[in-house]
């Protein structure tokens, strides 16, 4: 099994859908616990809460996993967790990105086009 998710992950799209998926359980995993902190009581908070170990394990598994040079690949896999937190934000807490979150997640994403593409 590990040769063939190091396989898929030695190509550029293998490894984008692989930390498109790390990114997607992390940020769900977060927002499971601020839904048990913040939006929830008794046994829905702790369903929350069961739900974010949960989740946030799989993240950990799944970025763990592959055999990859993570550090290599973190421009592209902070520049994905930046936008699908917005996705998650809009979609689960109807919170819209304000200008400063618009132009600072720009930066993020131009950092990490830089430092996934630049050759050298």
């Amino acid at each position: 099994m590990k040769s063939v998710l190091h396989q898929a992950v030695s190509s550029p799209l293998g490894a984008f859908a692989a930390l498109l998926v790390a990114a997607s359980l992390e940020v769900l995993g977060d927002s499971f616990f601020q839904s048990g902190l913040y939006r929830s009581s008794g046994g829905h908070r702790a369903l929350w809460f069961a739900l974010g170990v949960a989740v946030l394990g799989l993240y950990g598994f799944s970025v763990n996993l592959p055999q990859w040079d993570f550090g290599r690949l973190l421009g592209a896999y902070v520049a994905l967790f930046f936008v699908v937190a917005q996705v998650v934000a809009k979609i689960r807490f109807q919170q819209s990105p304000s200008v400063p979150i618009w132009v600072g997640g720009g930066l993020i994403v131009a950092g990490g086009l830089v430092i996934t593409l630049w050759k050298g």
